[in-house]
């Protein structure tokens, strides 16, 4: 008896490779792909100031695994979005410019958020 493999990690999804919505690998679909794995977003968005450890970036995404953690950092190495510097992980120029992208649907919401409790009925 042979003892059992770990599942194969899905490959990064980048441009000109097949990703979920296309064979082909659109550049936005290979895009949306990768900022659809679990914890991608919250990781750039983490690490929107200063670089952080690994330790310090799992606690700042509410401790997810270790083993998580790992293996979307380096997709999002593998995609240029992040890279280790000295004093941790931080994002790339490409992913501070992913990061730009991403402020107006902070924004937006921000004011659905407040929008959506005004509209919440009060507790009787």
């Amino acid at each position: 008896m042979t003892a059992a493999r770990p599942p194969k990690r899905a490959a990064t999804p980048l441009p000109g490779r097949p990703a979920r919505g296309s064979a082909t690998g659109r550049p936005i679909m290979a895009l949306l792909d990768l900022l659809g794995r679990r914890w991608v977003q919250r990781i750039i968005w983490e690490l929107r100031g200063d670089a952080l450890s690994f330790r310090a970036l799992r606690a700042a995404c509410d401790d997810v695994s270790p083993s998580v953690l790992a293996a979307r950092l380096a997709d999002l190495r593998t995609a240029g979005i992040v890279e280790l510097a000295a004093r941790g992980y931080r994002l790339t120029a490409d992913g501070q410019s992913l990061l730009q992208l991403m402020l107006p649907l902070h924004a937006w919401a921000e004011r659905w958020a407040r929008r959506m409790s005004r509209l919440e009925p009060s507790p009787r």
